[in-house]
């Protein structure tokens, strides 16, 4: 019998941190979505939390949407950084680029690369 799960501790650490980090973002994401934000800050949290539990139920498709969720996560602070270098001395820049940056590496590091490569399908 095939069980669903939310997490999936059998997988390697990074891939196992990036799905909280995803299903954090995703709470935080409909948060802010619905305390006024945009409704692609809505859209964006949903597929998270979908990436998310496709990652821990072992799926090749919501691996690599997390990629590009966490990709897209990351164009707002290259856009930041192409109207000016001066931004990454403001400190709340740097805070909140903390996640993405660190959701994208957790997704592209070798070891969730080959696990998702091998064990996903």
């Amino acid at each position: 019998m095939e069980t669903r799960r939310w997490t999936n501790p059998s997988q390697p650490q990074t891939l196992y941190m990036a799905t909280f980090l995803l299903y954090f973002g995703a709470a935080l994401g409909a948060l802010y979505g619905l305390l006024g934000g945009s409704i692609i800050q809505l859209g964006l949290a949903v597929l998270e939390a979908l990436c998310a539990y496709g990652i821990a139920n072992e799926r090749k498709i919501a691996y690599w949407g997390a990629v590009v969720v966490a990709g897209l996560s990351l164009v707002p602070a290259l856009l930041a950084l192409i109207g000016g270098l001066g931004v990454i001395f403001n400190l709340a820049f740097l805070i909140g680029l903390v996640f993405p940056v660190a959701l994208f590496a957790l997704l592209v590091h070798p070891q969730s690369r080959d696990y998702a490569r091998i064990w996903f399908s």
